[in-house]
């Protein structure tokens, strides 16, 4: 053992010597691209738009960058057809436009983008990889009532974009009335059995019938749209009469009101929802109602106010508003309400109320304030409202206006345009078109020699025929418009209603 001379074992075995040498090209590799710096062009990696119906509540849509971009090229460079004035805001790699105003329905844009830079690449940069695709708004189409031939007292839609009518009610109901579901792929509507209708019987039930058109992006319409007028029962009237109701703005939640038809006296609320069984919410009976833009209260006139009312049985009032006697109609977003006062002197008062506290009056009239509507951006109130005309009989002339709620100045005896004198009716319905730029009206003409068909107004009074108005609201309350736009005739019918 001490005579024998100690080998020393080989350093490095060919399998090292192999491992190094990838090593070593990896690493000279990885120098060379650093050096060079990364040689890909930038793209747009995702677009918040494609394959969607774009909708009133659609604020903005996004660019996300797979690098960071240049934001004055990519300002610069952006290209929407047809044009489309807004603001772009940024966050990262993610880029933000922003439209002045909501996007008109039935129309296609196309988005190019070609020629932005990277921010990182020098002070040449790198160009974008060109960028170009489209996105479509929804349609124009609204829902109403017929009235003649077998469309009488049927529910029927009006597609504007695809100048499309489609029946949707079976010619055994006359439809009461009725409000779209937020997708536009379901409507809610009250409706009679003719021959009750025809006897006056107050038999009306809930339904619920498909339209046949959806606003969900196109790969998920494919397992999920259905066919136009598939009709289901929501709430019957053997026990209870159905007066009026409300939809949730989510689609979830219907408020109806019902009449105990052995006991008169039970009168009051009752909440439908989802996976439950239709229950009273056991509140204080009132008058009209409407539910709140976050889907969670109830506005209702109550005695001598307006009490909002959270959604759920016996739940106490969450606030309570003295001054006024009825709520029109909230904001989208629930920030403010335009609300009637009627005052010792019979008149009747406009009010802009804010959940901030302010109450600002807009006019006082001795007509009526039938109905009013906020556009989308909050700006503009369109009312519908009557004027007393000066004689021997009483007669209101209704008439459409617009009131411009950004001007806190305006002289205070000329509060609102005038838009269209109407003719000499009180059952008038309008609608305002959720992108703002139109409103839909009806002229009903009554007769008592029309009680054979069924129809009737919101006094009981019989409906001859009607006929159905588009008023164009562009610029409308600027100073240059005419004093009278021109509304344009559409199709027999009443009490139109445009799909979200």
């Amino acid at each position: 053992m001490s005579g024998q001379a100690v080998r020393p074992q080989k350093f490095l075995q060919p399998i090292d010597r192999m491992a190094l040498g990838f090593m070593l090209v990896l690493s000279l590799l990885i120098g060379i691209l650093l050096l060079s710096g990364d040689r890909t062009a930038p793209r747009v990696r995702d677009f918040n738009w494609k394959d969607k119906y774009v909708g009133a509540e659609d604020t903005a849509f996004i660019l996300t960058f797979s690098r960071p971009m240049d934001h004055k090229s990519v300002e610069a460079n952006l290209k929407i057809t047809p044009a489309l004035p807004g603001k772009i805001s940024w966050a990262g790699r993610r880029m933000a436009y922003t439209p002045l105003s909501p996007v008109p329905y039935g129309t296609e844009y196309q988005v190019e983008l070609e020629g932005a830079k990277d921010l990182f690449s020098g002070e040449q940069g790198k160009a974008i990889e060109p960028f170009n695709t489209t996105f479509r708004t929804r349609d124009r189409a609204f829902a109403y009532v017929g009235v003649e031939g077998d469309e009488q007292g049927r529910l029927i839609l009006y597609n504007l974009t695809k100048q499309k009518k489609t029946v949707l009610t079976p010619p055994d109901l006359v439809v009461m009335n009725f409000e779209p579901y937020p997708n536009g792929d379901r409507i809610l509507f009250s409706a009679n059995d003719r021959q009750n209708q025809l006897k006056s019987l107050l038999t009306q039930q809930l339904y619920t019938v498909t339209t046949g058109v959806s606003f969900q992006s196109p790969n998920e319409r494919s397992t999920s749209l259905q066919p136009s007028g598939k009709l289901e029962l929501v709430l019957d009237s053997k026990e209870y009469q159905n007066l009026q109701f409300d939809l949730s703005p989510d689609g979830k939640t219907i408020v109806v009101q019902r009449v105990n038809r052995k006991k008169p006296s039970e009168f009051g609320l009752w909440i439908i929802q989802p996976d439950a069984k239709p229950r009273p919410l056991e509140n204080q009976p009132g008058g009209e109602f409407l539910i709140t833009p976050d889907s969670a209260s109830l506005a209702i006139a109550q005695g001598q106010g307006v009490a909002i009312l959270p959604l759920k049985p016996g739940a106490k009032p969450l606030d309570f508003l003295p001054k006024f006697g009825m709520v029109l109609s909230f904001t989208p977003d629930g920030s403010a309400a335009a609300m009637v006062k009627f005052n010792t002197d019979y008149t009747r008062s406009l009010f802009f109320v804010t959940n901030q506290g302010v109450q600002r009056e807009l006019l006082r009239t001795t007509g009526s304030i039938l109905s009013c509507d906020f556009a989308p951006q909050k700006d503009n109130l369109y009312c519908l409202l009557t004027q007393l005309i000066k004689g021997e009989d009483y007669q209101e002339e209704p008439f459409l206006a617009a009131i411009d709620l950004k001007d806190d100045d305006k002289d205070p005896d000329l509060p609102l345009k005038p838009l269209v004198v109407l003719p000499e009716q009180r059952d008038i319905q309008m609608s305002l078109s959720p992108d703002g730029l139109a409103l839909l009206f009806d002229q009903i003409v009554s007769s008592p020699s029309a009680a054979d068909k069924g129809l009737r107004t919101t006094d009981g009074q019989a409906i001859a025929t009607g006929v159905l108005w588009m008023l164009p609201l562009a610029d409308a309350t600027t100073p240059d418009t005419p004093a009278q736009l021109k509304p344009e005739q559409l199709v027999p019918g009443f009490r139109p209603h445009w799909l979200p």
